[in-house]
C-alpha cells in the first residue's frame, strides 16, 4: 500500500490512477497516524515552495513525515515541488525545507532564448544504478514543468541529470528517498515503469 500525502497541493488523482494501473494499491491521506504507519509514501506538489511548507505545517503532518521518512526510513517518492521540499531551502522563498537531502533548490539561470518555466518533454541521463530505473534504457524521456531545480552537496546523491541550457540535477536518490523533478504520472510508458518499480520496491 502506497500512501499519497495530501496537503492540498498535489496531483493526487492522476498518481492514484497510475499506481492502480501498474498493479499497486494507493490511499490518500492527511492523517498523521496513517502516515506514521505507512509502508511507502509519495510526496507530490505543484506551486510555491513557501506555501507548500506552510501548508504541511498547518496540516499537522510535518513531524509525522520527519519520523516516517528519517527515523523509520520508509521509501519516499517525491515529485516536482515535492522533490524540492526534501532539500534544505529554496531560492523561491524563505521557508526551510525538510532538509532530508543535503542541498538546495535554485532558480534557473538561463540565456533569454530559453523559456522559463522549463516545460515539456526532455531526456534524462541516469547517473547510477537504481531499482527505480530497473529495465529502463538510459536517457528516457519525461515531462517537466518547473522554474527551479535541485542541487545537492554530494554528487553520489544524483540519480539523473538533464540538459536545459546547462546540465542540472533532475532526480536524487539518497538512502530511502527518491526525488524526481519531472512528473512520472504525465510521462506515459517511462513514467509507468518508474511507478511500477516503486510499487515493487
Amino acid at each position: 500500500m502506497i500512501t499519497l500525502i495530501d496537503y492540498g497541493m498535489g496531483n493526487l488523482g492522476s498518481l492514484e490512477n497510475m499506481i492502480k494501473k501498474v498493479g499497486g494499491e494507493a490511499r490518500i491521506t492527511s492523517d498523521p497516524e496513517v502516515l506514521l504507519n505507512s509502508e511507502k509514501l509519495i510526496l507530490p506538489g505543484v506551486g510555491h515552495f513557501d506555501h507548500a511548507m506552510k501548508k504541511i505545517k498547518e496540516s499537522g503532518i510535518f513531524d509525522a513525515l520527519n519520523v516516517v521518512v528519517k527515523k523509520k526510513k520508509r521509501p519516499l517518492l517525491a515529485i516536482c515541488l515535492g522533490a524540492q521540499l526534501v532539500t534544505g531551502s529554496s531560492e523561491e522563498g524563505t521557508e526551510k525545507g525538510f532538509g532530508w537531502v543535503k542541498g538546495k533548490t535554485v532558480k534557473f539561470q538561463l540565456d533569454k532564448k530559453y523559456r522559463i518555466p522549463h516545460m515539456g518533454w526532455n531526456d534524462v541521463e541516469i547517473k547510477k544504478k537504481s531499482h527505480l530505473f530497473k529495465d529502463i534504457p538510459n536517457e528516457p524521456c519525461f515531462y517537466f514543468v518547473h522554474s527551479f531545480h535541485l542541487t545537492v552537496e554530494n554528487r553520489e546523491d544524483i540519480l539523473t541529470e538533464t540538459e536545459y541550457g546547462y546540465c542540472f540535477t533532475s532526480a536524487i536518490e539518497h538512502e530511502n528517498i527518491f526525488a524526481l523533478q519531472y512528473h512520472p504520472e504525465k510521462s506515459h510508458k517511462f513514467g509507468m515503469s518508474v511507478m511500477k518499480n516503486f510499487v515493487e520496491l
